[in-house]
Formats: structure tokens, sequence, C-alpha cells
């Protein structure tokens, strides 16, 4: 694939992985992970890491992690078009199966399929931080400090702000690297 049109491969990665983004791109980074530190060696686990951590903090979608990958392949054209595969056909995909769930129907498919998708996002997301968890955790302080928020967020209504500032701070000092 070294051969290959960087911007097709991007276009071909994204708009096909985009189908399969139940969840949102979020859903996705385990499988983005895979695809560009991985098999296309696009990035090393520290850029991946760097771009999800931008993405992130960056306001907006969370998509912006494929614009960034796009971004490091190709330029401004590598992110656009990474960009546009990866909201392109979902938001079609989207708009035609929003139209035809709200005709009127006495089939319990809809609500079935709704149920369904619910629990593979979550399964998704949680496969997503464990990438990210196994590609930036490289010290027992930093792997302690993972599983700490982790708890807290999920047991907790701390605003996740506070978290992040404080793990901030962590690593400022030069406690967590």
């Amino acid at each position: 694939m070294n051969n290959q049109n960087p911007i097709w491969a991007l276009i071909s990665t994204f708009g096909l992985m985009s189908l399969f983004a139940v969840g949102g791109a979020a859903a996705a980074v385990p499988e983005m992970h895979r695809i560009a530190v991985d098999v296309h060696h696009w990035m090393s686990e520290k850029q991946f890491a760097d771009a999800y951590a931008i993405a992130q903090l960056s306001p907006g979608p969370n998509v912006l992690i494929v614009t960034l990958i796009g971004y490091t392949v190709a330029g401004i054209p590598g992110a656009l078009a990474a960009t546009l595969a990866m909201c392109l056909p979902t938001a079609l995909l989207a708009y035609y199966v929003s139209r035809l769930l709200s005709r009127p129907s006495r089939s319990r498919w809809p609500s079935l399929i709704q149920a369904a998708l619910v629990p593979l996002s979550i399964g998704l997301m949680a496969a997503s931080a464990l990438i990210l968890a196994q590609s930036t955790d490289r010290s027992i302080a930093a792997l302690l400090l993972t599983a700490t928020v982790a708890v807290i967020a999920a047991v907790s209504r701390v605003n996740p702000l506070w978290l992040l500032l404080a793990g901030g701070l962590l690593g400022f000092a030069g406690i967590v690297q």
C-alpha cells in the first residue's frame, strides 16, 4: 500500500470506518489507532495519543481526531479528505434512516435496533479508552492516575474539567509522565 495515493487511502479508510462508527468517532478510536499506527504507520503511538488529546481539548466535535490524522498524512488536502470521508457517508445514512424511522409503523424492529446500539456504543467507547490508556500509560503513576480518574468519573458527579486539571498539574509537576 506504500505506492497508493495517500488521499485515496484516507478516503477509503475513513469512508468505510464511518459506517461502522456506532456511537460516533470516539467509538472508532481503536480502529483508527490500529490503522494509523499499526497498519499504515502514518503516526507513532505518541503522535496518535497527542492528536487524540488535541482533538478532545479543542472545541467542536470529537471527529477532529480524523482531521489531525489526515493532516499528518497529506497536509490540508488530507485533513479535508479524511474529515469528509468520516462525516459524509454517516450523515447520508443517518438522514435516510431517520426518514425511514419517522414513517408510521407498528414494527418493533426500530426500537429493538436502537436498544441494541446502546451497549454496542458503550463497549466501543470503553475499547477506545483502553487503547488510549495502553498507548499513554508508560509508568505506574500514570496507570494509577488513569484508574483513579476513571473510578472518580464513574461514581461521582465531579466535573471532568477538574480531573483534567488535576492530571495536568501532576504532569506539570513531573509526578506523572
